[in-house]
């Protein structure tokens, strides 16, 4: 279980978010993840949403095709962290990958409210019948987490409410850039 949040959102703010920067201003939406080492939280590799080449490119498949293009396989070494909780595909690709784990900073209600983009709930109910985003998040394949509700049961909150803030703020910064273009993209479900 990760304990260095701190570590966690430097990478969010420093590595993640400049290289999102990049795909919403080429018409992608806002998601994208990074795999690091249990061990030391090392960065493996980053990957953002590429749904301009293909739709099924979300944030965390992106992520997990940059991990298995450098031939890393024991997923059970590191922990998937990805910038919004992952859609039922991407789910299922973690797991599919082998991770045990995963970590996601805003949840599904963000992506829907704050992000005007709701899919991932209405897939999750209209397919698979789970409401609100129900699914298990403690299964025989993984365990997933909220990154802002580990910190807070950590207690540690105050200490990083400036990086904390300073995400949120720039992804509603690449929201606005991402829902001013979209109309203009190619991407099924924009």
């Amino acid at each position: 279980m990760i304990t260095n949040f701190e570590r966690i959102l430097d990478i969010i703010l420093e590595d993640l978010i400049p290289l999102t920067k990049i795909s919403i201003n080429e018409g992608n939406k806002i998601f994208g993840g990074f795999i690091v080492k249990k061990s030391d939280l090392s960065i493996i590799c980053l990957g953002t949403n590429q749904e301009i080449k293909n739709p099924l490119f979300h944030g965390e498949i992106s992520t997990l095709f940059n991990l298995f293009e450098k031939k890393l396989f024991n997923t059970k070494d590191y922990y998937f962290i990805s910038t919004h909780q992952p859609c039922s595909m991407c789910l299922s690709a973690i797991t599919w990958a082998g991770f045990d784990n995963f970590y996601y900073f805003f949840s599904y209600s963000d992506t829907k409210e704050d992000f005007y983009i709701p899919h991932d709930l209405k897939i999750l109910t209209e397919v698979f019948k789970i409401n609100d985003g129900n699914y298990n998040v403690n299964n025989d394949y993984w365990r997933s987490y909220s990154i802002l509700s580990e910190i807070k049961r950590l207690g540690i909150e105050d200490s990083l409410s400036d990086k904390i803030n300073n995400i949120n703020e720039e992804y509603q910064k690449l929201s606005e850039i991402y829902q001013k273009s979209k109309i203009y993209n190619k991407i099924p479900l924009n």
